[in-house]
Formats: structure tokens, C-alpha cells, sequence
């Protein structure tokens, strides 16, 4: 099998920029990983060491250079502000498949960020790649988050039923699904350089 790089995308949409992360980026990222309430629906236990930040970071590219996914920074434009970041991984050129997933930053919640990010990559992915279907899992718990997968066109396909224990909890995850067929893409709001 050949192996391809993937190059990171530079996204705009009226609200947000999405772009590479670097290395300036580990300590927001840290704080991020780090605060428990955000992190309480995730795979993981919150980040307890800066170290994990860098490794984040570095993996990013890995996954860019192996052409396997892409995690971009969601930047706010009027201000420059970290809103959190969104990615795509999991890239099978064969299934034609691919995950979506995105962590927000506590203050940027209720805003539309999520949406209009995740929209924005989506985009990204169907222009640019030759993506049948993406998947995204949420917490049961994360109502916001399933509302969210909705609002740019996934339908809940079934409960992965105690599929993540974490620090001793045990929950269940909802799966999403998104088709090409399905997908509603929106003219003229996302640009790339």
C-alpha cells in the first residue's frame, strides 16, 4: 500500500478559523485536557501531566504525515481566542470511512461553535477526500453533544452499551452516522486559503 500524506487544512468559516496546531498551542491544550468538567463525557481521564499536550501535538502531525486524519485548532476571528479543536481520524481509504470528534473549551459552549467547526471540517472531508461515511460517538450523558452531531446531519445508529470505563465509571456511547448522500453542505461560508 502506497502511503500518502494528508495535508492539515486551513479553514474559515464567518466565526472561526481552523488551522495546524503548534507547539504554542500545548498549553491551551493542556487546560483544555485538563479541566475535569469538560472532560467528564470523554474516553479518558482528564490530562494530569503538561507532557500530554506535547504528545497531542506530536501525534497530530503523525497522523498528518501517515495520512490517516487531520485535528485542527478552532480559532475564534474577531478575537483570536482558543475555542477548542475538532478532528477527523481514523481515515480508510479502502471503507472509504472515517471519526469526527471535537473538544470545546467551557466558555465557547452554547455559541454554535461545535456545529459550525464540525461543519466546516465535514466539508473539508467531502471535497477533499473520498469519505462514504463518517462516524462519531458521544456519551449518553452528552446531550449537547448529540445535538450537535444533529444539527449537521447525523442519525443516531444504535448504544455501545458500557463501552468506556473511565476512573471507575462505567457509561454507555452513542454511535453516529453521516452519508455522503446524506450530507447538506452550505454554500459560499467555508473557505480555505
Amino acid at each position: 500500500m502506497v502511503r500518502m500524506t494528508l495535508d492539515t487544512p486551513v479553514l474559515h468559516t464567518p466565526r472561526l478559523r481552523l488551522r495546524p496546531f503548534t507547539d504554542a498551542d500545548a498549553d491551551l491544550l493542556f487546560a483544555l485536557h485538563s479541566n475535569t468538567y469538560v472532560m467528564r463525557y470523554w474516553d479518558s481521564p482528564p490530562w494530569t501531566e503538561r507532557t500530554r499536550a506535547a504528545r497531542f501535538i506530536a501525534r497530530c502531525r503523525e497522523m498528518a504525515d501517515e495520512g490517516s486524519g487531520a485535528r485542527v485548532v478552532i480559532d475564534r476571528v474577531s478575537d483570536g481566542a482558543f475555542v477548542g479543536w475538532c478532528g477527523l481520524t481514523g481515515w480508510n481509504r479502502d471503507y472509504r470511512s472515517a471519526s469526527l470528534g471535537y473538544v470545546l473549551d467551557e466558555a465557547m459552549w452554547g455559541h454554535g461553535y461545535a456545529t459550525e467547526a464540525a461543519h466546516a471540517l465535514l466539508q473539508w472531508t467531502f471535497d477533499v477526500l473520498d469519505v462514504n461515511r463518517i462516524q462519531a460517538e458521544t456519551d449518553t450523558r452528552n446531550v449537547a453533544s448529540a445535538r450537535v452531531l444533529q444539527k449537521i446531519g447525523f442519525v443516531r445508529e444504535g448504544t455501545l452499551r458500557e463501552d468506556c470505563i473511565v476512573n471507575g465509571e462505567v457509561s454507555d456511547s452513542w454511535v453516529f452516522g453521516l452519508l455522503r448522500r446524506e450530507w447538506q453542505p452550505t454554500a459560499g461560508e467555508i473557505s480555505a486559503p
